[in-house]
Order: C-alpha cells, then sequence, then structure tokens
C-alpha cells in the first residue's frame, strides 16, 4: 500500500472517531430530557412549600417537584441562584401562587423564558382576592365613579391583591383544582389518577376548614394582632379581625405603636403573632408595652394539614376573647 494511501485511511478513521464522540456528547446532552420521559414522571415548579405538597398530592408517583423558593427563604425578598432557574428548563409545568407574591412579580416571566414549552399554571384563578387598603379605597373610588358613569375599564387592573392565598383552606381547595387541571393538560394518560388524589385531599382540605371554624367559634377569639398582614383570607374565612402592626412593607411611627399599645390594652390582647422571615422588632415593643409575648408562625410550612392546626392552636391558645 502506497504511504498516501494510508494517509487517507488514517485520517479518515480520524474524522470518523470525531464524528463518533460528537453523536455520543450530543445523545449524553439530551439524556436528561430522555430519562424524565423514560421514567413517566411530570417535573413541576412550585414557588412555596406548600405548593409542592398540593402538586404531590394531586400528582402522586407522577410528579417530581422543583421548589424555587426554598425553606426558610422570604418569598417577598428570595432571589433563586442559576442552578434553580437551570432545573426549571426541564419542567413541564410551573404552578406559580399567581396572587402577586413578589418572588414571582420579579422571576415569573424569566422563569417562563427558560421554557417556552412550559405550562404556567396560576393556582389562584377563581380565588376572591383581598385588596389591600390603597385598593379598598380605589374601588369605592371606582363605585361612586361608576354610579355618575366615568368608570373606565383599566381601573379593574390596579395592584394591591393581598397575595397570602395559601393561608386558607378553602382558598387550598381552589389552588389544588388549578393544579390537577394543570397535570391533566400536560399529563392526560394518568387524568384519573389526579382525580382521584385530588378529590382525596380535598376532602381532608374541608375537614380541617370544618374542624377549624368549630375550635374558632367555641373559643370566643375575634381579634388577633400581627406584625405582618399575612392572615387576612384565615381571617375572612373564620370571622376574625387581622390588626397588621405593618404598613405596606413599612414599620410603624411612634405615633402608631403608641396608638397600636393603646388599642391592645383596651381589647385585652396580650400576644402579638409574626412570621419568622420578618423583623419581629416592632412586635416586641408592643409586646414589652402590654406586657405581652411575641409567638412565630410559619406560614411556609410543607405539612400544609398540620401546619394550619398548629397555627389555629396558637391563636385560640394566644389570644383573649
Amino acid at each position: 500500500m502506497k504511504p498516501q494511501d494510508k494517509s487517507k485511511i488514517i485520517s479518515f478513521s480520524l474524522v470518523a472517531a470525531v464524528f463518533g464522540i460528537l453523536l455520543m456528547t450530543a445523545a449524553m446532552a439530551g439524556c436528561t430530557e430522555t430519562d424524565r420521559q423514560q421514567d413517566g414522571q411530570v417535573v413541576v415548579a412550585v414557588t412555596i412549600l406548600p405548593e409542592q405538597e398540593f402538586v404531590e398530592r394531586v400528582g402522586g408517583d407522577h410528579v417530581r417537584v422543583v421548589l424555587l423558593v426554598p425553606p426558610g427563604a422570604d418569598p417577598h425578598t428570595y432571589e433563586p441562584p442559576p442552578g434553580v432557574l437551570a432545573d426549571v428548563a426541564k419542567a413541564d409545568m410551573y404552578a406559580a401562587v399567581g396572587s402577586g407574591v413578589e418572588f414571582e412579580l420579579a422571576w415569573k416571566d424569566k422563569i417562563a423564558a427558560q421554557n417556552p414549552d412550559m405550562l404556567v399554571v396560576n393556582c389562584s384563578r377563581g380565588i376572591d382576592m383581598i385588596a389591600t387598603t390603597e385598593e379598598h379605597h380605589h374601588e369605592e373610588e371606582e363605585h361612586e365613579e361608576e354610579e355618575h358613569g366615568e368608570v373606565e375599564e383599566e381601573h379593574h387592573h390596579h395592584g394591591g391583591a393581598d397575595p397570602h392565598v395559601w393561608v386558607s383552606p378553602r382558598n387550598a381547595k381552589i389552588m389544588v383544582e388549578n393544579i390537577r387541571e394543570g397535570l391533566t393538560e400536560v399529563d392526560p394518560e394518568h387524568a384519573d389518577d389526579y382525580r382521584r388524589n385530588a378529590d382525596a385531599y380535598l376532602a381532608e382540605l374541608d375537614a380541617l376548614d370544618a374542624e377549624i371554624a368549630d375550635t374558632l367559634a367555641g373559643s370566643g377569639v375575634t381579634k388577633i394582632m400581627v406584625y405582618h398582614s399575612a392572615w387576612a383570607y384565615f381571617a375572612r374565612d373564620y370571622g376574625l379581625t387581622e390588626i397588621a402592626i405593618e404598613s405596606e412593607g413599612k414599620e410603624p411611627s411612634p405615633q402608631r405603636i403608641a396608638e397600636l399599645v393603646t388599642q391592645a390594652r383596651e381589647e385585652h390582647i396580650k400576644t402579638i403573632f409574626v412570621v419568622p422571615s420578618h423583623s419581629s422588632r416592632s412586635a416586641e415593643v408592643i409586646a414589652n408595652e402590654i406586657g405581652g409575648t411575641v409567638v412565630p408562625v410559619d406560614l411556609l410550612e410543607k405539612d400544609y394539614l398540620e401546619s394550619m392546626r398548629r397555627m389555629t392552636a396558637k391563636f385560640v391558645g394566644n389570644s383573649s376573647p
């Protein structure tokens, strides 16, 4: 064989080897997606821990959940590391709270851009939202304008909704139904399983709702003082009045603190409830003035049913009728 022929054979072999390596690399790059589809699991991204429970209870073994805001983090301020956003690129569905949680306002579009084919589910769809004080004022103005025929359609779309929709078993039921519909859309093959699982969990939420209502009704508790207004939906469901220290994310003025101290004394309030991820400085100041205590209540625990029971027990055991 001539030297030039040997050279051609070697060159061809090298090209073939390089081409083979490139094919293997491409196959490995697509391995994650293929494996995910082969194991039959639907990958679902969620914002907060309670949603993780909702998705897992509805989805069962058919789902794998990617949690975006980890335990202990504040969904009002948390910024996810790049690795978390990369995980979202593999998701089939994103179950967004959808109520105006600051994390989602800042990151939802970026999360959706990671995977344009991902189904984004608004878990708050169908919930009767509670407006902030500013929004209540706006609605009153809008009503007056409507009576005079001057209302503009754009007024219906200003912000101001309380984002803590999950702090209510009745709202949780709506969120679960929205999740079930989303899972059925991305994985219709297991629609019957999702329906059965959802129905079973909804029955537990109904029982929880009745239990909380009975417990609070028997306690005589009608008012709770809190640092951060996070219990508005819970208060609406069970006939409570929520007295918030913080207003629109701002610490109260000395005058406001004095007013709250007077109110607490007049209404025999001895406990101030705080969210662990928020400052409790003003709450402690007021508690010291009234000879009371500050009690932390975590709204973002995964074990939703037990978490709501513990929260209710704290309200009943630490509040004055």
